[in-house]
């Protein structure tokens, strides 16, 4: 195929621009349940103890650097760049700067790679140094953190070939190779972990070889996608290709936009590793309570969030660059409209039902009563400012586009100074929960000076009608918020142990009952969901 015949009109018009969310969002919601079904396989199988502290910590690191590399300040810098190249300059020019930036990425990962595995156990210091209490989990850690570096060369990678297939328009690959990862992980603990117990080794250390095969199946996928589009990047090995993509324009400006991205996502990282460092020094099983509680965390935050930021940083970058004001400020309104709609109620149901969502998810094998508890409060606080969490992913992408990023740094320094402040008072209160709302108040303070950022700049316009569309909004938020409350009292979730498929059944019908009074409720008041979801 001649890359020429790739060219087609960037733009996506509003029905578009909801499939595409749409397509992300279903395939995000696979990656979500095989990721419960992961983690519930993790909680049956090790609880939490401070081997599964040892393992979250160890499979932070890598995150924590794939956040960095990856769908951190590299895609904030590379998409807006190579979606502007593309609306300027054509696919052929485009193809170039991709070559030229995985030249770059793929020689920067590399020695990144080695002094992480080098370094191991300063890293694993720097961020959980209360492992120390248990010298097994400290070692356990440093020796996992090892094992699965290299996973951020691989996901780094990915999210090369991601903004690349997500500006062609092609949203569905890399919405789906998350499932690889989760499923990975799933044979790790169902298989993994039982034959190497039989050998004489720590169980949990199947989970960081699962982690590893999830990163190369996930780059493996991209591949021929990349390929069947004609974009596979050619990654220069020797020094004149090094040196010439070092000095290509459009790196240039990715490397530029890069550095206050990187000080950006720092600060978000920053903040993890202090909370993980907190975490480490209170009572065992903090860390693992606040995972679990995280990746209940990801189904809204991910489903919603994730989905409308990955749709709509490469076309809110086209509208910029063709001077398109309106379409760039209506884009962004019916993004926050959605969030509202679908986050607000979701933020209610965490605050009142989550007991039951964590007993049914979690509750089974070495997952005791306690920690059904213990990550039910951390879960709860997370909830409180789950609003503000899924409406960064929009708002923040109204300043990538318009390769604006020192704006967002600034604001998110303040919020990481005022997290810990208020961690100052909460830990000491609500223990490691208190980390956890200490996050979730944070992101509504951030969302909201976004939100005010962009409306001071002129980039958004909120177009009529939402003051009567929030009041509906929260009208049928706090009844949904009533019928849950009522079903969380109504039913023993935790007595339901021995009877797990019985309590999956009531939780899927209180579930299904509560999303017909929000949407019943939401129809009654005159929202018209079809119209505004097409808008």
């Amino acid at each position: 195929m001649d890359r020429a015949d790739l060219s087609r009109p960037f733009k996506l018009g509003p029905v578009s621009l909801f499939k595409s969310a749409s397509t992300v969002s279903l395939l995000t919601l696979a990656s979500r349940i095989t990721g419960l079904v992961r983690e519930l396989l993790m909680a049956s199988t090790f609880g939490a103890s401070a081997m599964t502290d040892a393992f979250n910590v160890a499979f932070r690191i890598p995150n924590l650097f794939r956040r960095l590399f990856a769908e951190g300040a590299f895609s904030q810098a590379f998409v807006p760049v190579l979606a502007t190249t593309r609306a300027q300059r054509g696919d052929e020019a485009t193809h170039v700067l991709i070559d030229h930036v995985a030249t770059l990425l793929a020689w920067t990962l590399v020695l990144t790679c080695v002094l992480g595995v080098a370094g191991a156990p300063v890293l694993v210091w720097t961020i959980a140094s209360g492992l120390k209490q248990s010298p097994q989990g400290f070692e356990a850690a440093v020796l996992m953190t090892r094992w699965m570096f290299p996973y951020i060369a691989c996901m780094s990678l990915v999210a090369l070939a991601s903004g690349v297939l997500n500006t062609w328009k092609r949203f569905a690959v890399p919405a789906a190779t998350p499932v690889l990862l989760n499923v990975a992980m799933i044979a790790a603990a169902w298989w993994g972990a039982p034959w190497f117990r039989a050998q004489g080794l720590e169980p949990i250390y199947a989970m960081a070889a699962g982690v590893m095969l999830g990163g190369v199946l996930q780059l493996g996928v991209q591949v021929p996608a990349l390929r069947r589009l004609g974009l596979l990047p050619r990654i220069g090995l020797g020094w004149t290709r090094l040196r010439a993509s070092a000095t290509d324009p459009g790196c240039r400006s990715v490397l530029r936009l890069m550095l206050p991205a990187l000080v950006g996502v720092s600060v978000a990282q920053i903040s993890l590793v202090i909370n993980t460092q907190i975490a480490s020094h209170l009572i065992p099983g903090s860390v693992s309570w606040l995972g679990y509680a995280d990746r209940l965390m990801e189904f809204p935050t991910a489903l919603l969030g994730v989905a409308l930021g990955v749709v709509l940083v490469p076309q809110l970058a086209a509208a910029k660059a063709a001077s398109d004001t309106a379409q760039y400020s209506a884009m962004l309104d019916w993004g926050l409209r959605l969030v509202v709609l679908l986050a607000v109620p979701s933020a209610a149901a965490l605050l009142v039902f989550a007991q039951p969502l964590v007993a049914t998810v979690y509750h089974y094998g070495a997952f005791t009563d306690r920690d059904v508890q213990q990550t039910t409060t951390a879960l709860m606080g997370y909830g409180a400012g789950l609003v503000g969490l899924v409406a960064i992913k929009v708002l923040a992408p109204g300043f990538y586009a318009s390769q604006d990023i020192r704006t967002p740094v600034r604001i998110a320094v303040v919020v990481l100074v005022l997290t810990q402040v208020l961690n100052v008072a909460l830990v000491p209160w609500l223990q490691h929960a208190g980390l956890a709302l200490s996050i979730g108040i944070g992101a509504l303070i951030n969302a909201l000076w976004l939100l005010h950022g962009l409306r001071r700049g002129g980039n958004y316009r909120p177009l009529p009608g939402w003051g009567v569309f929030a009041l509906k909004v929260l009208a049928a938020s706090a009844l949904l918020a009533a019928f849950l409350a009522c079903a969380a009292w109504v039913v023993p979730w935790t007595a339901l142990r021995a009877d797990a498929l019985r309590r999956v059944v009531l939780l899927a019908l209180v579930l299904a009952g509560g999303a017909l009074v929000y949407f019943g409720v939401l129809r009654l008041a005159g929202v018209q969901l079809r119209q505004l979801l097409r808008r």
